[in-house]
């Protein structure tokens, strides 16, 4: 017999946020009887002053256990063990000041960000405006459990993507940039001169994935672009001579989870590029997620998450459901076969050329 069952709790108004843990021994352990977790969410970029900290853990001294975890891959502020009466206490004391519910069950789950343009410098959007917009205009959804399973938000300021977005999120906003790569020739010397040529063959030029580097005779460096794969591991070494470029916008991916219905998805590219500069760019960004939940929700099977039923109803299918237009650059993994289905490539080439057209 395991020691812990499930129920359920929730405070006034909302149907989640509350992972609920009740005992099976409870009446010979009478202490144990309750013990719930709290699910709260995060400022955007986990940003907190110290004042605000002490002042959460005084309530939970108050109202639970002191236990606290920051932050798991689920991107809450974990309280970890109270009772059902207390839970609305310590929920009543926090919103008071500002916090909030995180989200659990079939709903829109806690989003994250990363600390972006706060302390990075390899930042190429606006973290924290994207990470409360989408959260903001989701609360509904986060509060009240009402889709086919859980659908998650993760904002990474770069390809690094330290918030695992790619992997962990049915909608992964990644920063990006799509002009050259900015490289300073006289901090590459210096790098040479402080870490030596072979060090900088070794571990800049010849692991470049596509080859796109290279180190002249005259200890200067040259990037060919357009073989440029974003992976970032030349500028994570060499940060003061090589930074991300000035034409900065975001990539966004849909479908990432761990393993449920089928294996492991990484996220499809559904947007290559997009600015988010004016009011009405980043309108079109939460557009898109509610044309893409509101088709998930009336498509999906019962526990199936965003990707699987892009795998089962096919990506045109999902594409023409959210009324977005194919594009080439849209990559869900690389190819595993030499040969390749092309049915009805030339007539979507030529649709993608007239839009290029247009555009210029």
């Amino acid at each position: 017999m395991g020691y812990w069952k499930g129920g359920t709790v929730s405070v006034y108004g909302y149907g989640g946020g509350i992972i609920p843990r009740f005992s099976e021994v409870g009446a010979a352990f009478p202490e144990s009887k309750e013990f719930h977790t709290l699910r709260v969410q995060p400022p955007a970029g986990n940003h907190y002053s110290t004042g605000m900290l002490r002042q959460l853990a005084d309530s939970w001294e108050r109202w639970g256990s002191g236990l606290v975890t920051f932050h798991g891959q689920t991107g809450n502020i974990m309280f970890i063990g109270t009772t059902t009466e207390n839970t609305q206490h310590f929920f009543d004391e926090i919103n008071d000041y500002g916090w909030d519910l995180g989200g659990a069950g079939p709903c829109v789950r806690t989003a994250m960000s990363c600390v972006g343009a706060a302390r990075c410098e390899m930042s190429c959007t606006n973290e924290q405006k994207a990470h409360r917009l989408l959260v903001n205009n989701f609360t509904d959804d986060v509060h009240r459990p009402a889709l086919p399973y859980k659908f998650k938000f993760k904002v990474s300021g770069c390809p690094n993507d330290c918030q695992n977005a790619v992997e962990r999120a049915d909608f992964a906003v990644i920063g990006t940039w799509r002009d050259d790569m900015k490289v300073d020739q006289e901090a590459v010397k210096g790098y040479l001169d402080t870490k030596g040529r072979q060090y900088i063959i070794d571990n800049v030029i010849t692991r470049c994935p596509t080859n796109a580097i290279s180190l002249n005779d005259d200890d200067t460096i040259a990037v060919n672009n357009k073989d440029c794969v974003r992976c970032m591991h030349c500028l994570n070494v060499m940060p003061k001579a090589l930074k991300v470029g000035d034409d900065k916008g975001v990539t966004i991916l849909i479908g990432g989870k761990r393993t449920l219905k089928i294996g492991d998805l990484m996220g499809t590219v559904v947007v290559p590029f997009k600015k988010l500069e004016t009011e009405e760019d980043w309108e079109s960004i939460v557009e898109l997620a509610e044309e893409i939940i509101d088709f998930w929700a009336e498509n999906a099977l019962e526990h199936e998450r965003c990707g699987e039923m892009i795998e089962r109803v096919g990506l045109m299918n999902f594409l023409e459901g959210i009324e977005v237009e194919v594009d080439p650059n849209m990559v869900s993994h690389p190819r595993e076969c030499s040969y390749v289905r092309m049915d009805g490539w030339d007539e979507e080439a030529v649709k993608w050329f007239d839009r290029q057209a247009e555009a210029s």
